[in-house]
């Protein structure tokens, strides 16, 4: 019978779906980026604090021109490329104990899938049409803006430079939703926050009206090719975005799990104030055209900024998570970059600030506290804490605060201001230490009848402390463990953090209490940290390169400049290509020279495909008299490069010239 009492319980339980942005998998991610991780982290644990089924879903996005570019640079496949950087992410997201339930790669094959199957059906009921797209493009956004949306001529997003831009595209018809959208922002005030991110997105997108959305590219091929149109890859934000109800079973041909049909609409989808236009006006759509209900909440953070701004590898100011874990330790970085992040306004990390609030709230407030109170016990009453029942007036101000804090932290939760909700913890926590002053320990420890007060004293103390410890879980989850087991303390339910004499009296607290939090020289951690900037900027000096491998080949007689002149050289682009029959290494291309097309063939079967060929620019020797190669008409000869085992690469432009162009 109880057992089924504890299914129904918790079949009843309220859910709450939280997720993050997905991290881009171009590098690895700054401590700006983890920061997110962790915020998230910390309203899920709580949730689940308060009794909430929850599940906490984030990822990485690895689709896209950049990392396409990124894995060429690298020398590696776009595969390898993401599965190393998306391994990077996951390993910082675990070293900051972030409790995710599902961490989704938007290259998982699932989800590959559903976008295909999403794609295919919103061509199919209008709502995707075929086009051609001509704007200025930032390629890290990979995204399309009008002149009218840049911002000092460059993109709005990054403020990095964009270029002109024409390509055959797919669009979606964001304006036949648009209307449905306001509509929807004005009736939910609480869906955008904060509410400055709602006013920002009608004011500058939505009311001024709403331009279709390209979403397919062809000018690259990294991403999930549209499988009725494969020469078109899906537009990374239709992919991208999708991963919040992929990842827990959507399926649009109607096969949901009963995971999805559970869990969503989302709780709230937590991301950077830098993307919130695709959350909170193509997300919105996308779901709109597909029949879902929207998230209930989507609140856009601000930055974490570096002393002298944005973090950016050019700017040299980048700071990562497991540097600062290093110096500091897991819970203090959490510490910092929770409870020094602003609700709205941006917030900075120097080092001299974060050793500034290690010394003073972590080692001060929180840790001389723990560290006096179990010294003391143990110095007065051989470590047993006991509940005498002699009080005084004072005890009343402090059980007060105590019991009142569970409800203040709620409530800032409630509001997502996670900042303030560690303030009103630590305002706990200070309210011990002025207990402690106000009620001098080490003068009732000389008076033998002031014992028993003494040990009330004490015991008050450990259980503001266990209370404090308790709802400090979901911040900073490995201090409080270190408190609790310190303190010989059992675990509280969220019902019981608005009591006050919980802790069993007699119980013993360890005899060597550990330092939770030391202090640290501000000029030593300077030195270390420059001593760090030293070696990296000393690997990141380019090295010697090797000598590179060269071809040495035998001479040909000398020609003049007039029989060099004979030759005509031109930009050709293949168009149509095809094996020779009957022979192993020839394709016969279809090229097309200005207004001409002439038919080549040349022996490249063996590194190159027909398919492989079409719509690549090549270099053409026009003029070459016309021969026959195994019966098959060749009107000219397409240059090659031939290395050292005979691989043969094509003569292409560096630039995208017209075809026909002349090569002099």
């Amino acid at each position: 019978m109880m057992k089924e009492i504890k299914e129904v319980s918790e079949m009843d339980k309220k859910k709450y779906y939280i997720t993050t942005a997905i991290a881009y998998t171009s590098g690895k991610p700054h401590i700006g980026n983890t920061y997110e991780a962790v915020l998230a982290d910390s309203i899920a644990r709580f949730k689940r604090q308060q009794g909430y089924d929850v599940f906490f879903q984030t990822g990485t996005d690895e689709h896209g021109q950049k990392i396409e570019l990124k894995a060429e640079e690298a020398g590696v496949s776009c595969k390898e490329f993401v599965d190393k950087v998306s391994g990077e992410i996951r390993n910082i997201w675990d070293l900051m104990e972030t409790s995710y339930d599902k961490f989704i790669r938007t290259t998982d094959d699932y989800h590959e899938k559903q976008v295909q199957k999403i794609f295919k059906k919103l061509y199919d009921q209008g709502d995707i049409y075929k086009g051609y797209y001509e704007g200025l493009y930032c390629t890290p956004c990979e995204s399309f803006f009008t002149e009218s949306q840049l911002v000092d001529g460059k993109c709005p997003d990054c403020g990095r430079p964009v270029t002109p831009a024409k390509e055959e595209a797919y669009f979606f018809r964001m304006s036949k939703y648009a209307p449905k959208l306001i509509e929807y922002i004005n009736e939910h005030p609480e869906f955008i926050q904060p509410v400055s991110r709602k006013n920002e997105m009608m004011n500058n997108f939505l009311l001024p009206g709403l331009q279709d959305l390209c979403v397919s590219r062809t000018s690259f091929k990294w991403g999930i090719p549209v499988d009725f149109d494969p020469k078109h890859v899906v537009y990374v934000w239709l992919d991208a975005l999708t991963n919040y109800i992929t990842g827990i079973g959507y399926d649009c041909d109607g096969n949901s799990t009963e995971q999805f049909e559970k869990y969503w609409p989302a709780d709230l989808h937590l991301i950077g104030k830098d993307i919130i236009r695709f959350h909170t006006i193509y997300w919105p759509i996308f779901l709109m055209a597909l029949g879902l209900p929207l998230p209930k909440k989507v609140f856009g953070h601000p930055w974490l900024l570096q002393g002298d701004g944005k973090m950016s590898k050019s700017k040299g100011n980048v700071l990562y998570a497991d540097q600062l874990v290093d110096f500091f330790g897991v819970d203090a970085v959490r510490y910092f970059v929770l409870h020094e992040m602003p609700f709205e306004n941006d917030g900075v990390i120097t080092w001299e600030l974060m050793v500034e609030r290690l010394n003073s709230e972590l080692a001060n407030t929180l840790g001389n506290l723990v560290n006096r109170t179990i010294s003391m016990s143990n110095k007065y009453f051989g470590g047993v804490v006991k509940s005498t029942g002699v009080t005084e007036p004072v005890d009343e101000e402090l059980k007060a605060v105590v019991q009142g804090t569970k409800a203040k932290v709620a409530a800032k939760m409630e509001d997502l201001r996670v900042a303030d909700a560690i303030t009103e913890i630590f305002t706990l926590f200070k309210r011990c230490n002025k207990y402690i002053d106000e009620t001098m320990p080490w003068v009732l420890a000389k008076d033998e009848e002031k014992k028993d007060r003494l040990a009330e004293v004490l015991y008050n103390l450990v259980e503001g402390i266990c209370v404090g410890a308790t709802l400090l879980e979901s911040f900073m989850p490995g201090t409080t463990e270190k408190i609790l087991t310190q303190l010989n303390a059992p675990k509280r339910t969220y019902e019981e953090l608005d009591s006050f004499g919980l802790y069993p009296s007699g119980n013993k607290v360890t005899e060597k209490p550990e330092i939770l939090f030391a202090r640290l020289d501000i000029k030593e951690v300077m030195e270390k940290v420059e001593a760090m900037r030293a070696q990296e900027a000393k690997e990141q000096e380019p090295k010697e390169e090797e000598t590179a491998p060269v071809v040495d080949i035998e001479a040909k007689p000398e020609v003049t400049f007039d029989d060099f002149m004979k030759m005509q050289f031109q930009v050709g682009e293949i168009i149509a290509c095809e094996e020779v029959k009957k022979s192993k290494k020839l394709l016969c291309s279809q090229v097309k020279i200005g207004s001409q097309v002439k038919q080549i063939v040349s022996g490249i079967k063996s590194n190159y495909k027909p398919e492989d060929m079409v719509g690549k620019k090549v270099m053409v020797l026009v003029n070459l008299k016309p021969a026959k190669l195994a019966g098959v008409l060749s009107e000219g000869m397409i240059l090659c490069a031939e290395g050292l085992d005979g691989e043969l690469a094509l003569m292409t432009p560096d630039k995208d010239m017209p075809a026909g162009a002349e090569i002099c």
